[in-house]
């Protein structure tokens, strides 16, 4: 009797192993039917993700050159489209953009990937009236100008730290201590300038300046990255996600708990102080803020509510690394972009922000960079609404998509030499990367487009040209521009494997470069 009790009890756990994959294979074999898209055959648990390497976008791109512009792959047991080229993005995005606007669910309120968040809130109510917030508080062309100072002060302190930097590397070098002479890291002071610059519009305050448990803000928030946007098998495989093999749920759950302590403090600091709104001098947590006390609101925003917007920062460093990493390889779009700003700036000022419109081969260099390498290689996952139909094929209800747009910029069909970095191919083009033409997505497209395109671009270009007008560059000794390491980490922004190091040599006069307070 016991041998039979103790069966009994074993069945329990056996059967709610095996319920879970009954049904996905139900749900598999009747997806089977549809006629969806094609894509290689699946194996039992793991799907296609035995394809997937430390790099997807390339994997997927590579994938798509056998399979099609369109294709089905199974991550897991969950049934993906992908999307690589700008006719089927165009589908996805404009044709039927009401039909794929929504997120698929990923995260909860106490997860870093909280559907809180604007970038992974389903479409709806909630989602439309926080973009509108975003957008009206943080990124109206009024409160662009409003932080135009801002702007022009940390683009002058990176320029400082790279002038004192090299000139502190020089004289460690001179003195026998080992330092490298003149070589400045590139890749933390675009980084430090661009994340500063968001952050103090977004919650007052330098992050990247900021340390928490030991560690800088900046290198916590890489980690994060890594851990949302990795292809991790305990998203695909829920059923192994328990076991946890590499502790990346351990981690997940640390990280969450010092952003979010960190978060309140910033909420609390913002409660103190909410006479700025008063003054106007307010930032996007004091609009948050207000907006939260208003009992007209249809949509209750919460503290939770208002700690996960927080998290909505993204930085445009890592294009500023590309496009100086490219430029450094291709020494004749240097000097071509530098020849550009001596005619519009001259050797008399530094260069601001209405020189920009002007400055059309540099506005080319960055388009070409985020041609190559485009802020989010993969799009955000879309999911489709209802079951419909693209290019033929079946797209059932509730579906991933997944958008490449790291592909769709290296197409060959669109594209003539489309892995040369070239910014002479847009002389003759129209093409913008600011949704409209499918060619070039590196922001996205339609309802659920990046908000902060103006302000990126404004950074990127800004940066680029106070960094090239200020010193001209050069690549340390044994490095030449055929062997610089290119290498990039996959993320939610593609960034170098290696920071970027590289040589100023200053083009201005000292005052210009370090003018006194």
């Amino acid at each position: 009797m016991l041998g039979m009790e103790f069966l009994k009890a074993s069945w329990i756990p056996l059967l709610l192993l095996i319920l879970p994959l009954l049904f996905r294979m139900l749900k598999q074999s009747r997806a089977a039917s549809l006629k969806l898209p094609p894509g290689p055959t699946p194996f039992p648990i793991i799907g296609n993700l035995h394809l997937i390497s430390t790099l997807p976008h390339r994997s997927l791109c590579s994938l798509s050159h056998k399979y099609g512009p369109i294709m089905t792959l199974y991550l897991g047991s969950l049934p993906t489209i992908v999307i690589s080229s700008p006719e089927m993005a165009k589908q996805v995005l404009k044709t039927q953009d009401h039909m794929f606007a929504s997120r698929p669910v990923m995260g909860d309120d106490n997860h870093i990937l909280s559907p809180h968040k604007i970038a992974t809130a389903e479409y709806g109510p909630y989602w439309k009236l926080m973009r509108k917030m975003f957008v009206q508080e943080l990124l109206s062309p009024k409160k662009m100008d409003s932080f135009a100072s801002l702007r022009a002060r940390e683009v002058c302190a990176m320029t400082h730290s790279i002038l004192e930097t090299a000139i502190r590397n020089e004289k460690a070098g001179a003195s026998g201590s080992g330092g490298s002479m003149q070589t400045v890291d590139v890749t933390k002071e675009v980084t430090y300038f661009t994340g500063n610059i968001v952050s103090t519009m977004t919650f007052g305050r330098k992050c990247y300046e900021t340390h928490l448990g030991g560690r800088p803000f900046k290198q916590l928030l890489d980690e994060v990255v890594a851990l949302l946007t990795g292809f991790h098998y305990k998203d695909f495989i829920p059923l192994l996600g328990w076991l946890d093999l590499h502790g990346l749920g351990r981690r997940q759950s640390e990280l969450t708990h010092i952003f979010n302590g960190y978060f309140e403090r910033i909420v609390d600091e913002h409660l103190s102080e909410r006479k700025k709104m008063e003054t106007g001098e307010g930032d996007f947590v004091d609009a948050l803020l207000s907006l939260s006390e208003d009992e007209s609101m249809e949509i209750k925003i919460t503290r939770d509510h208002i700690k996960n917007i927080i998290f909505d920062i993204d930085t445009s460093g890592n294009i500023l690394e590309w496009a100086m990493s490219e430029l450094l390889r291709n020494p004749l779009a240097m000097k071509r972009v530098q020849e550009e700003l001596d005619s519009v700036v001259g050797y008399n000022r530094v260069v601001i922000e209405c020189d920009l419109p002007h400055l059309k081969y540099l506005q080319m260099a960055v388009k070409e960079t985020l041609r190559l390498y485009p802020s989010g290689p993969l799009l955000l996952p879309h999911q489709s609404k209802k079951h419909c139909k693209i290019a033929g094929y079946e797209i059932p209800k509730n579906t991933r998509v997944l958008i490449n747009a790291w592909a769709i910029g290296r197409d060959p069909i669109t594209w003539e030499e489309p892995n040369v970095f070239k910014p002479e191919r847009f002389l003759a083009s129209k093409i913008d990367v600011k949704g409209q033409d499918f060619e070039l997505i590196p922001f996205g497209s339609g309802r659920r487009i990046c908000p902060g395109i103006n302000l990126a671009l404004c950074m990127i270009q800004l940066g680029l040209a106070k960094l090239l007008h200020c010193f001209n560059w050069s690549l340390p000794e044994g490095i030449s521009p055929k062997n610089l390491d290119m290498s990039e980490a996959f993320g939610n922004t593609m960034t170098r494997v290696v920071h970027l190091h590289a040589i100023p040599i200053p083009r201005l006069p000292f005052h210009l470069l370090h003018p006194k307070p």
